[in-house]
């Protein structure tokens, strides 16, 4: 199936129906002019040639019309959020009632959670990974304080077996069926950030549902990635960035999405803002807040509109190759990637992504003991652009837009070059 040479990867990007699309970003260089062997889009995705031009337009009619171009520029800033909501539902696989770019993404998540996390004496425990991203669980701890609960005591945290680094499907079900009755919410990261792992959203939810629990999910390292199908997985809501591998740039919007059978659902407790009203009467000023059907409800205020050009110059692209098509990729050039790694013999060298496509996205994390840093360190003086998680972590993520077959077996050659020098 896969071959450990160069000839085998060049002739698989010869035959790579997404090839062009590498030619629509900026690829970092090296002093001497050659490109990096970029692995890092699962944390800042790369720069489309097209975002100056995006950028320079809402630039250009900011300064030829002023405060007018909310309705007079080439794309009125008025509804610009809108001009997202149908590329970006199809990358998530949602309805565009379901989905709107908004804000940060843990800015979202506590707007999410003022919704859908409803304690009561009873039910008040959150579901969350022992090792989710940081930024979640502190979001996840300050809610529970906030309506006074104890994290050590409402914050229940899924820890992987003995000895094994990803946890099991059956693992989590079991968890909520024992538990159910106490968890008001289940929130997870629907991709694991640090080990890449990627969960069974639907099987969750329908556990977490038949429990009586609420569900949402982080989306932040599968939007982009993988392929999400939010409104068929039958989750609350979801979150995520922008700027992992939908290339938004550094610190840009996240995105929302809330499943349509909270649209007209009036009891959801909400944080309401001006941009959440009727679009009809928002500037009648006087009126009481009247919410938008869907998602766009949760909008708190008129969007960063450079920012969202940005957006825009990446999301067109992905509306350009599909979703689809490109996770077909990654899944074949990750496997490819997992084949050469699995060639290098060195017992100090562990995958400990999951083997299975279905249950990972393009992202690979490999365990180096010992000496993971030093690798590291040593990977990054030959080109290759990658990120370390501490402990003994290297992340690399071969992405289907802009990375090659090429890309790939260079950066297996180089680990398995480094690896030998350091007996």
């Amino acid at each position: 199936m896969y071959e450990n040479n160069l000839d085998f990867a060049q002739l698989e990007d010869q035959n790579d129906d997404l090839r062009k699309f590498r030619e629509r970003f900026h690829i970092p260089t090296r002093s001497n002019g050659e490109e990096h062997i970029y692995m890092c889009g699962n944390s800042l995705g790369l720069q489309p040639k097209a975002c100056k031009e995006y950028l320079n337009q809402e630039l250009e009619d900011w300064k030829n019309y002023g405060v007018e171009g909310h309705f007079k520029a080439k794309h009125p800033w008025m509804p610009y959020h809108e001009f997202l909501t149908e590329a970006m539902a199809k990358v998530v696989g949602a309805k565009s009632h379901e989905v709107v770019v908004m804000n940060t993404l843990t800015v979202n998540l506590h707007l999410m959670m003022v919704s859908f996390y409803r304690p009561t004496i009873k039910r008040h425990k959150i579901l969350i990974e022992y090792d989710a991203f940081p930024s979640d669980k502190y979001a996840v701890s300050s809610q529970l304080r906030y309506h006074g609960y104890d994290p050590k005591d409402s914050m229940i945290e899924l820890k992987a077996r003995e000895n094994e680094h990803c946890l099991r499907h059956e693992d989590i079900l079991k968890t909520i069926g024992e538990q159910g009755d106490e968890i008001a919410l289940v929130m997870i990261g629907n991709t694991n950030y640090y080990t890449g792992q990627f969960f069974n959203m639907k099987s969750i939810t329908q556990k977490a549902h038949e429990k009586g629990c609420l569900v949402g999910f982080d989306c932040a390292h599968g939007a982009g990635n993988v392929d999400l199908d939010l409104h068929n997985s039958g989750i609350d809501f979801a979150v995520w960035c922008s700027y992992k591998y939908l290339n938004s740039g550094p610190g840009s919007l996240g995105g929302c999405f809330v499943h349509e059978r909270h649209a007209n659902s009036n009891d959801i407790p909400r944080f309401e803002g001006w941009w959440g009203h009727n679009k009809e009467t928002r500037f009648a000023m006087r009126d009481g807040f009247e919410p938008i059907y869907g998602v766009e409800a949760w909008q708190l205020s008129n969007p960063p509109i450079l920012s969202m050009a940005a957006i825009m110059s990446s999301i067109d692209i992905f509306a350009e190759a599909g979703i689809k098509n490109l996770r077909k990729k990654s899944v074949r050039l990750t496997a490819y990637l997992e084949y050469l790694l699995n060639e290098i013999i060195d017992e100090r060298l562990e995958i400990i992504t999951p083997s299975n496509p279905e249950e990972r996205g393009s992202q690979l994390s490999l365990k180096i003991k010992t000496i993971g840093k030093q690798v590291y360190d040593l990977i990054a003086e030959k080109g290759v652009i990658a990120d370390w998680r501490e402990p003994d972590v290297i992340r690399v993520a071969p992405t289907a837009l802009y990375n090659s077959y090429e890309d790939v077996y260079k950066l297996a050659a180089i680990i398995k070059m480094e690896l030998q020098k350091i007996s």
